[in-house]
């Protein structure tokens, strides 16, 4: 089990570095394009690599984060249960997760072959909308197995 749950943190890590990949390519190309546009040379195509690098850098920083519990969670009125409340509402919460990103990530896989079929591209750089769609569908495919390690970890008496 032990290794299940390592295989799926490493993976978890491996995305968010995708991620932050991404966001520093934010970081440099909106600096450049900065620069450039005082010398009358902007980047042209600026708006939509950045748009598109967004996209991913949100999608791709979800699952390690909920690894790591690193999201906003208001816990103060859960902790005064006991820890079987807890456990049932945190793995009842949890299937919940499972269920919205599963519906996000199998609408995202469709929308990703419906603009794959209708060879929908951005209007200054004609890039191709659909990898994006079909990266965050599947990251959040993914993070329906993140969830579900959380609740191995809450059966198991290894959460929080």
């Amino acid at each position: 089990m032990e290794g299940f749950l390592n295989k799926v943190k490493g993976i978890s890590r491996f995305i968010n570095v995708i991620a932050g990949i991404n966001i520093s390519f934010i970081i440099a190309l909106t600096v450049t394009d900065v620069i450039l546009r005082y010398f009358r040379m902007p980047v042209v195509g600026a708006f939509e690599l950045v748009a598109f690098s967004g996209a991913v850098v949100v999608g791709f920083a979800v699952p390690y984060t909920s690894w790591v519990k690193g999201h906003i969670f208001v816990d103060f009125l859960i902790l005064r249960f006991p820890r079987s409340v807890r456990n049932r509402f945190n793995v009842i919460t949890r299937l919940m997760g499972i269920w919205l990103f599963m519906m996000i990530g199998w609408n995202l896989i469709k929308m990703g072959m419906d603009l794959s079929k209708s060879g929908e591209v951005s209007p200054t750089l004609q890039m191709p909308f659909y990898p994006v769609a079909y990266g965050i569908g599947s990251v959040c495919l993914f993070q329906c197995l993140i969830l579900f390690c959380d609740i191995l970890k809450i059966f198991r008496g290894k959460y929080e």
